[in-house]
């Protein structure tokens, strides 16, 4: 198990572009991917991360804190490059 925080800095949070490419990234690995919001320091609600659905319903707007955590063989390079799609700020322009 490989887990990390991720916060959504991109200026639209994870809209539906954004959850496109998060979902997009997700599904290349093997490994379960799990994401919760974290409220009040406690993580709260949790998506699969292979679900764009699931992940549009954290309603995640910029300065979100993420909880992710990776089960599986891939977990390691499935953390890095969600976590590369995030400092990336989704590919987009700011």
């Amino acid at each position: 198990m490989a887990e990390t925080t991720l916060d959504i800095i991109n200026k639209l949070g994870l809209h539906a572009r954004a959850a496109s490419k998060l979902t997009n990234v997700c599904t290349k690995f093997n490994c379960q991917i799990l994401f919760s919001k974290i409220v009040g320091g406690e993580k709260k609600q949790a998506a699969d991360g292979k679900s764009i659905m699931a992940l549009m319903l954290l309603a995640a707007g910029k300065g979100t804190q993420l909880h992710l955590e990776c089960n599986g063989e891939d977990a390691d390079a499935a953390i890095a490059a969600i976590t590369t799609l995030f400092a990336n700020r989704f590919d987009e322009s700011e």
